[in-house]
């Protein structure tokens, strides 16, 4: 049976309706807090006065994209989903290595303690303390996606230790893959790597590559069948071309299928209810009206409901075992 895994509980893909596919939702007081102030996110009024605007501009569903142990906080995230009405995607998975301390335990764990985390997360609960130990509360809230980040230098040792423990916990659960680059680099190499670990690139989604501007770049990525996430459709500067609209332009047309969009708002800065802009609504306000200027308005339905239900709706295999079972090298 097909279903997408809410904070709330499994809802019919059919419910998602208008999704943003790339956000930060709740981001707790934290180790990534630290060095960048602006990135906390953990006022449950303001956030929900955000979302509810957001709902109100008619979307539904925002997938939140902050992982295990970097400030993700799952109880808020279904505290805000409850007063709202927009359903919330959690992730489990691991963020970037400069969002974590030296010493900590992302940096110790085995493929197989990975593999068996991230499971937890997905089919008992998130731990309320978010594994900050030594207690472990699992609550009912379910992770939805399983997260991972690359940087500006080819991949180490240990990012391809947690790419093969995503895609072990990924092909045992259904539960969809979705990744960080910066700027967009890596991410052909991202999605050559997914494909000889047995993912289905079909539920793999890779974000931020519209910061990349090389066109024949984002062909090859999307010629692999992985799908892409654009959010820099706000950060291009008042006079200059907008970078995410010209690959709009191009791809849409090419690829209607396999583009995402969102706005991956981790500063406050950004949120109305902060005392920011341009706020969360920008994207089904500005963007949609760009979108119809620049003659792609057909191509709404699908980058805010279609590929995002494609993408997001989990298909648990016949033959996924249960996670005590799972041997990690058979997932490569």
């Amino acid at each position: 049976m097909s279903f997408v895994r809410t904070v709330l509980g499994d809802i019919d893909p059919e419910q998602m309706g208008v999704t943003y596919s790339h956000e930060h939702i709740v981001i707790e007081e934290s180790f990534p807090t630290r060095s960048n102030p602006d990135f906390l996110l953990n006022d449950v009024v303001k956030i929900s006065k955000e979302l509810q605007r957001v709902y109100d501009a008619g979307g539904r569903t925002m997938v939140d994209t902050m992982p295990a142990n970097c400030g993700r906080n799952v109880l808020k995230l279904a505290e805000v989903s409850r007063k709202t009405g927009i359903q919330i995607l959690a992730p489990t998975g691991i963020h970037l290595e400069k969002y974590y301390p030296p010493d900590h335990w992302r940096f110790r764990y085995s493929e197989d303690q990975l593999t068996r985390l991230f499971m937890a997360d997905i089919e008992e609960g998130i731990d309320r303390f978010d594994y900050s130990g030594p207690i472990v509360e699992r609550t009912p809230c379910k992770a939805g996606l399983i997260k991972l980040a690359t940087g500006d230098e080819p991949f180490t040792e240990h990012q391809k230790t947690v790419f093969r423990a995503v895609v072990n916990a990924h092909r045992a659960t259904g539960i969809p893959i979705l990744t960080h680059t910066n700027e967009g680099r890596f991410a052909l190499e991202q999605a050559e790597l997914f494909d000889r670990l047995g993912a289905d690139l079909s539920h793999v989604v890779i974000s931020h590559v519209d910061r990349n501007q090389d066109m024949d770049y984002h062909r090859a990525v999307l010629k692999t069948g992985v799908r892409v996430e654009y959010d820099s459709g706000f950060r291009w500067k008042a006079g200059e071309l907008n970078g995410t609209y010209r690959l709009l332009e191009a791809l849409l047309p090419e690829f209607p299928d396999q583009i995402t969009v969102g706005m991956d708002a981790a500063r406050h800065t950004y949120w109305q209810s902060y005392g920011g802009k341009p706020g969360l609504t920008w994207l089904l306000t500005t963007f949609c009206d760009d979108l119809r200027r620049l003659d792609l308005a057909n191509y709404v339905q699908n980058v805010f409901i279609d590929t995002p239900k494609r993408l997001y709706t989990c298909n648990r295999p016949p033959s996924a075992r249960p996670s005590w079972e799972v041997t990690p090298s058979q997932a490569g």
